[in-house]
């Protein structure tokens, strides 16, 4: 890892940059978010923040992007991924890979299922500090309520997210954008 690779992809919600760390030859998606911004990513990263920041190319990373926006939403499923983080915040990050696209879980349900019921707002807290969005699909917690909740990339991009994975919210009448 002597690198901090970036691309950034054009999306209907906007530019993903995704940000990458070669490991003993695998490529492994540390940071993604919608920004054009790769510095924006580099400076929240846990590890790495110090590596230099170069373009890349990823073409399996590409071919991923390319798959989910063409609607397979099982296309990161074999991305190497590393957010960093707790162990509380990687139980709630496996939880959100675990609700299925077109699915949303509250918060509560998400406590609940990482086995912390009590634990609703650290759940918030830990979809906030997500690394790799959409990759882990933090926009698929909402509120209790059914309400969308807040998204680091803003609620557009959150409605869009729901509306690619076709999700049911209680929000429907905005979606699609």
């Amino acid at each position: 890892m002597s690198v901090t690779q970036h691309r950034t992809f054009d999306t209907p919600a906007g530019p993903l940059t995704v940000l990458t760390h070669d490991r003993d030859g695998t490529t492994v998606i540390v940071a993604a978010g919608f920004t054009d911004d790769p510095a924006r990513l580099h400076d929240r990263l846990r590890d790495g923040r110090g590596l230099p920041l170069e373009a890349g190319d990823m073409p399996d990373i590409a071919a991923a992007v390319d798959a989910w926006l063409a609607g397979d939403h099982a296309a990161f499923d074999g991305c190497a991924l590393d957010g960093g983080g707790t162990d509380f915040q990687r139980s709630v990050w496996d939880g959100l890979r675990a609700i299925g696209a077109g699915e949303v879980a509250s918060y509560r349900d998400l406590a609940e299922r990482v086995g912390r019921p009590s634990a609703t707002r650290a759940v918030g807290s830990a979809c906030g500090a997500n690394m790799i969005a959409p990759m882990i699909p933090c926009h698929r917690a909402l509120r209790t309520d059914g309400s969308l909740g807040g998204y680091e990339y803003g609620l557009d991009v959150k409605r869009w997210l729901l509306a690619h994975e076709e999700a049911r919210t209680t929000e429907q009448a905005a979606l699609p954008l």
